[in-house]
């Protein structure tokens, strides 16, 4: 029996590919693992192989930077603007300090002379209220002090019990003689003193008033020597007051003293004139029990009037006479001295008084003298020339112990001609006072 063959045909597609025929379960199971390549029956171009070769950059046309060159000028300017700006001749002096010891005898005088002196008189007044102890029956005068006035050309000198009149013909007395100085510079010589009432009773307080001196009318002198009074009149009382027992007055006056002490130190220091110096031992302090007051409360005011006489000297003045004695190389140079506390003076007898023509004294102790230096001509001496020439030129001044010269810019040699564009700084220069 003859077969029958039954021919399929399969028309396979070439297009396919491996996902094609790859099942859904193991395609899905692979996929969750990695990536399946994809296969194609086109052939794959082979992969570019990179290029190693520099790009060549465009070329580009540069431009001159004019930006740059503006700065770098400005730069430049501003350099050399600051070199002038601060370009100049400095000369910084220390002035020769001379540490000397003082042993010797002084003469000086009253208002001329190579040693002049000044004598100055100052006062300070204290009080304190006391609860009464008591009451006392008193005569008191009133007193106070006055300034008195000579315009003469001649010290005048005034008698022990010289009377004083207010223009309301109220006398007052001086204690002491005292001598009044003269006229000097066309201002009248003055001297402060305490006089007293010739009278007790409260009449006597007077306000700031001024005096005549009866003893020197019908003369000239009348109207070139008077006084005044800047503080009113205290302690006139005639009747009973409250009062204190003699041991409670001296303990507060002691107490008051005390304070008092501090208080003219202080004003005396203030009263020393500019360019004056006060040497230790030329001070005397003298102290007054003032007259009780009446007090609010029934209380009793107890006052002490510290009065100091000081003798001042010139500093320049006295620096002079020390080195005369002690510095051999000094020649009349100008020096000063700054400070004496170092030294001792001891009157030959008393301190002056006023009206005094001479006060000799001696000085002992150390102190150190100071040369001055005057820039000006420190300037003058080293305009037009070189450091080595300035720095020979300055060796030979006294009192230049030693200086440090500048120049700017860098490249200057020589100090400017014109000795005003020379600054010069002298570190240790005398104090104003």
């Amino acid at each position: 029996m003859p077969i029958l063959l039954i021919a399929r045909t399969y028309t396979v597609d070439m297009q396919r590919n491996l996902n094609d025929i790859i099942p859904p379960s193991r395609r899905r199971a692979l996929e969750g693992s990695e990536e399946i390549p994809s296969y194609t029956s086109s052939p794959t171009p082979p992969p570019e192989r990179p290029s190693y070769a520099r790009p060549q950059a465009p070329r580009v046309k540069r431009s001159f930077p004019v930006g740059t060159a503006i700065v770098a000028v400005v730069v430049i300017a501003l350099s050399i603007g600051a070199l002038f700006a601060f370009s100049g001749a400095e000369v910084t002096v220390t002035a020769t300090e001379n540490q000397t010891a003082v042993a010797g005898e002084f003469l000086a005088t009253g208002s001329a002379g190579d040693l002049p002196f000044e004598i100055l008189t100052v006062e300070k007044l204290a009080s304190v209220s006391v609860e009464s102890e008591g009451t006392e029956t008193v005569n008191q005068s009133a007193q106070g002090t006055i300034t008195i006035e000579n315009k003469q050309d001649v010290p005048q000198q005034l008698i022990k019990n010289t009377r004083f009149e207010t223009p309301d013909g109220l006398i007052f007395r001086i204690r002491d003689s005292v001598t009044v100085p003269a006229a000097k510079g066309g201002a009248p010589g003055t001297l402060d003193t305490t006089v007293y009432a010739d009278a007790t009773g409260e009449s006597y307080n007077v306000g700031p008033t001024t005096f005549t001196l009866p003893g020197l009318a019908g003369g000239a002198t009348f109207t070139q020597v008077t006084a005044r009074s800047s503080a009113a009149m205290k302690g006139g009382f005639a009747g009973p007051r409250p009062s204190v027992r003699a041991a409670t007055r001296d303990a507060k006056s002691a107490e008051i003293r005390a304070k008092l002490a501090a208080e003219i130190d202080a004003a005396i220091n203030e009263a020393i004139p500019e360019g004056y110096i006060l040497v230790p031992g030329a001070s005397r302090v003298s102290y007054e029990s003032q007259p009780d007051q009446a007090a609010a409360g029934n209380s009793v005011e107890l006052s002490e009037k510290a009065i100091a006489s000081v003798v001042v000297f010139p500093k320049d003045a006295l620096a002079r006479a020390i080195a005369y004695q002690v510095v051999g190389s000094y020649n009349g140079q100008p020096i000063t001295i700054e400070n004496a506390s170092g030294l001792t003076l001891t009157p030959v007898g008393d301190l002056p008084v006023p009206g005094t023509e001479e006060f000799a004294f001696s000085l002992a102790g150390n102190t150190t003298i100071l040369w001055q230096v005057d820039p000006s001509k420190i300037a003058s001496a080293v305009a037009g020339k070189s450091s080595d020439a300035a720095e020979t030129v300055l060796a030979g001044y006294p009192e230049v112990e030693r200086a440090a010269l500048v120049l700017r810019p860098f490249w200057n040699r020589s100090f400017p001609a014109d000795p005003a564009k020379i600054k010069v700084t002298v570190e240790n220069a005398p104090k104003a006072k």
